[in-house]
């Protein structure tokens, strides 16, 4: 009989983070190592695929050799290995180039742990900019990577004999979503996968375009040996490994977990050799492929493991002969992280940049609305963000609350609301002490500064108290509105002279969201 199928072990749908238009991502650390635990278990499972290939090419070699028919088989095993090598190291060159980000990444060590981490896991700029488009307007590598995937589907196709390239479709593991984008109103089939994705969360994406690389590459070997095993040749099964191919091998908490065992010989052999398998002691059904399907839903969050077993009676010695080996996979749960761009607190008269980020969500599926205390609202910005405002403050133990629903999560995040804080009032960028009478005369007003604070805001000066003190002189008090000097008090500014002291009193001030003008003190000028 033909060799049994090797495993296509995908990692299909690991998880889509939808980070919209991000200015400091502040995704949880759980959420970073669920990739990572991804990306491993990917790189383990390419290892096993590669060793799989490579055992497979020689039992292909011997078994045309005992037809001459069956040497155009042999001949394609050349071209099949390295048009997936010339793939997976073009896909691999990617990946270094995003680490490094021109000498300005790679890996640095976790103060936590000691060990090593990307220096860049949670940047989105070098995947943005490499993959979808760069400041300038120039277009990223994500589109040709999209056209090497569908060339190597089409170049695989050619490696099987026409009338069976419809069945050997369904085989191929390499899978463009080419409508999804268009339906979502998506710039382009990378916009939708990359833009705005951070490293750490785009490696594991293209370990598994490797991963369906190697496994559209195990199953036109698969083919292969299915054709020289049935031109005639009696092989004899040795050596034995059981073989799990899960749909795959990070789900979401209350989704099934799926997989294909199946006995995986590096040489086939007589049909009647009587194979069973079993997942923890309970026997499986097979199909016509000799391949049992198992599949259990997860209930709990972490690593799962199973046992599968195997037994078969030899073709040659007669024995029944059994196969154990323990298989693992994860089970994670979809989160939400909601961060606010500039602070950890909402301010009254601005508005909030946030940006909210679901793992395993679709965008169009994330639900973000306003609760608790604060009064305001929450709006798309239109940019793939949100922007917050506010009317109220909050008082101690009270919270505006920023909810986020999606199918299988439900999460909010607490801010505290305030007041835009007191401005700093001056004059020519003093806020008091000695200035030259030259340089006093040559003010025109008073202007108030919000001092560190990042959001775009401006506070105008409702009024203030001027009083000019001379030697030997009665206080010269003036009333002057708004910050621009007016009247009796631009002309106290005009009187300055060496040894004269001007007081501003009673400045008042209203910031945006105020409803009575504040009090910012008094500033003094001694004039030289």
């Amino acid at each position: 009989m033909a060799i049994p199928k090797e495993p296509r072990q995908l990692m299909i749908n690991i998880m889509y983070l939808v980070l919209t238009a991000l200015l400091a991502l502040n995704v949880s650390a759980e959420v970073f190592n669920a990739f990572k635990i991804v990306d491993k278990g990917l790189l383990k499972s390419n290892k096993a695929l590669d060793s799989s290939n490579e055992g497979m090419v020689k039992g292909i070699r011997d078994a045309a050799k005992t037809k001459a028919s069956l040497a155009k088989y042999a001949e394609r095993i050349d071209p099949i290995r390295a048009k997936s090598k010339e793939l997976t190291a073009y896909l691999q060159d990617a990946v270094d180039k995003m680490i490094d980000d021109n000498g300005t990444g790679g890996y640095i060590e976790d103060p936590t742990t000691g060990l090593q981490k990307l220096k860049k896991e949670k940047d989105y700029g070098v995947t943005t900019r490499m993959l979808v488009m760069d400041p300038d307007g120039n277009p990223g590598i994500g589109e040709e990577i999209k056209a090497k995937l569908l060339q190597f589907r089409q170049d695989m196709l050619q490696f099987v004999d026409e009338p069976e390239r419809a069945g050997f479709t369904k085989e191929i593991a390499v899978q463009i979503d080419d409508e999804t984008w268009k339906k979502k109103d998506k710039a382009s089939w990378s916009h939708m996968n990359f833009d705005h994705m951070p490293l750490q969360a785009v490696i594991p994406i293209f370990s598994k375009y490797i991963n369906d690389v190697k496994a559209t590459e195990s199953a036109a070997l698969n083919y292969l040996a299915g054709k020289v095993g049935s031109g005639g040749a009696t092989v004899v099964l040795d050596k034995y490994q059981v073989v799990s191919a899960p749909k795959k091998s990070y789900i979401i908490k209350g989704e099934k977990y799926e997989a294909d065992l199946f006995l995986s010989a590096s040489a086939g052999g007589d049909s009647n050799t009587g194979i069973r398998i079993s997942v923890n002691g309970k026997n499986l059904p097979l199909n016509a492929d000799g391949q049992a399907s198992y599949s259990t839903t997860a209930s709990s969050n972490g690593e799962k493991t199973y046992k599968a077993t195997a037994s078969l009676t030899d073709p040659v010695t007669g024995e029944t002969k059994s196969f154990t080996k323990t298989f693992s996979y994860e089970v994670g749960e979809r989160s939400v992280t909601v961060s606010a761009s500039k602070m950890n607190v909402f301010y009254i008269g601005v508005d909030n940049p946030i940006e909210v980020s679901a793992a395993g969500v679709a965008s169009s599926e994330v639900k973000v609305s306003m609760g608790g205390s604060g009064g305001g609202s929450v709006k798309p910005d239109g940019k793939g963000g949100y922007k917050v405002t506010v009317t109220t403050p909050t008082k101690k133990g009270e919270f505006a609350n920023i909810n986020v629903t999606a199918p299988g999560l439900q999460d909010k995040k607490q801010f505290r609301v305030k007041r835009i804080p007191n401005p700093v009032p001056k004059l020519s960028r003093n806020r008091g002490g000695s200035m030259p009478s030259g340089e006093f005369k040559a003010q025109l007003a008073i202007y108030p500064e919000l001092e560190n604070f990042d959001f775009d805001a401006k506070c105008n000066i409702v009024g203030f108290r001027l009083v000019r003190v001379a030697k030997r002189q009665d206080a010269e008090p003036a009333e002057n509105r708004g910050g621009k000097f007016t009247g009796q008090a631009a002309s106290l500014m005009k009187k300055a002279k060496p040894s004269d002291k001007y007081f501003f009193e009673n400045i008042k001030c209203k910031c945006p969201g105020d409803s009575a003008p504040r009090d910012l003190g008094q500033m003094v000028f001694n004039i030289r």
